[in-house]
């Protein structure tokens, strides 16, 4: 997913909302958390949200999204966003995090979800609280 930082999407430092990033990984997440369940999917938890760099106004914003982990219901996926540089195409690492997913049924009720390839979960699906700024 690629977006653009407009000052309607800023505080008054000029940097973006916490808020808005964190939509913005909440819709990246759902969709590789679809993709991988094959319907419907609810948030059920963020959890280790860190924000690294400040996005400025006139920055792009990419968010690369990957279901890393899977129970029965459930797909743990983690969201990176970058930051770009828009001239020159530069991008650092800005914010990172863990959604958690439930897959549910037309009724709304949690339903199963197809398991990883095997070898595919990563070490990222288990992240290192110990290790947070």
């Amino acid at each position: 997913m690629l977006e653009l930082v407009f000052p309607k999407d800023t505080n008054y430092l000029g940097t973006a909302f916490g808020g808005w990033v964190l939509s913005l990984m909440d819709k990246a997440a759902s969709v590789a958390a679809v993709r991988h369940g094959g319907g419907n999917v609810v948030t059920a938890r963020m959890d280790g949200v860190d924000f690294r760099l400040p996005i400025r106004v006139g920055d792009a914003v990419a968010l690369d999204a990957q279901v890393v982990r899977v129970g029965r219901s459930s797909m743990t996926v983690r969201v990176d966003v970058y930051r770009e540089t828009m001239t020159t195409g530069e991008q650092e690492l800005a914010t990172t995090g863990t959604f958690v997913f439930v897959a549910v049924d037309g009724e709304g009720k949690p339903c199963p979800v197809p398991p990883l390839p095997e070898g595919q979960e990563t070490p990222s699906a288990h992240p290192d609280h110990q290790a947070r700024p």
